[in-house]
């Protein structure tokens, strides 16, 4: 049989993903991109041929996507990240929909239609505002692993509105409501809000709602703000972080269809 890859190498992490000839998912694989982005996708690649305990033929294709996907040179070709993210996204969801996808050092935001096709994006990538380099830094801020803000946003009972966007200014912002005896937890869920008022103010939010991304695959707390945010179901896909890299497999597997064809 047949096995198709996607590779998607963002600026913090390569997330590699092995798919059959049914659309299923083998094995996946996700660590950081460092400064070196062809080592990162070689190693997210072997990863998860480890994990998938199989060996990729001739027969099979590798698409690679992401900020640093020219920095793959064992990939056959490459796609854009914001039509990988919309594929992955319009397997799961078949229907019009707006995609959010909160990662490590950007937000998206891309419109897709009843087809599956880009309709329209929004990027944000001049500022760190809003994604998970923001909540890592406001972390490092509290000294707080990342990992425990989910816990913590949870168990605040109160709406602490954090009114700056830009890292520097909320990290301010932070140690002043310090001073003046606000809870951790209350903070934190803060944060949170101020990551939801950033992907409100990008661009409007239509039709149905698909959350992903690795903010999201680790945060669940963020999509029930969001959702009491939007008085809607927001839907997520099963693997968030690795949407991109399942779509550019999905790539793979039509590419190779069509050149049986």
């Amino acid at each position: 049989m047949s096995y198709f890859v996607g590779i998607d190498v963002g600026a913090s992490t390569t997330k590699s993903v092995i798919i059959d000839e049914h659309k299923e998912i083998i094995s996946y694989s996700v660590n950081n991109s460092g400064a070196d982005f062809k080592a990162a996708a070689d190693q997210a690649f072997q990863k998860s041929l480890e994990k998938a305990k199989k060996e990729i033929s001739s027969e099979s294709l590798v698409v690679a996507t992401g900020y640093g996907r020219k920095n793959v040179p064992f990939a056959d070709t490459t796609k854009t990240e914001i039509s990988c993210h919309a594929k992955g996204s319009f397997y799961y969801f078949p229907h019009a929909h707006t995609l959010i996808d909160i990662g490590g050092q950007d937000s998206k935001i891309i419109k897709v239609n009843d087809a599956g096709k880009r309709t329209g994006f929004k990027m944000n990538r001049k500022c760190a505002a809003g994604t998970g380099a923001f909540l890592e830094e406001i972390s490092n801020r509290l000294q707080i692993k990342i990992d425990k803000l989910n816990g913590l946003a949870e168990k605040s009972k109160k709406n602490i509105q954090i009114g700056s966007y830009c890292t520097v200014f909320t990290a301010t912002e932070i140690l002043t409501r310090i001073r003046e005896g606000v809870e951790v937890e209350d903070l934190v869920k803060g944060i949170f809000g101020s990551v939801i008022k950033r992907a409100l103010e990008m661009d409007p939010l239509e039709g149905n709602i698909v959350m992903s991304g690795g903010v999201v695959a680790y945060n669940p707390f963020l999509i029930i703000m969001f959702e009491r945010r939007l008085d809607r179901k927001i839907f997520i896909p099963p693997l968030p972080q690795i949407t991109g890299a399942f779509g550019a497999a999905l790539f793979a597997l039509e590419i190779k269809g069509g050149r049986n064809a």
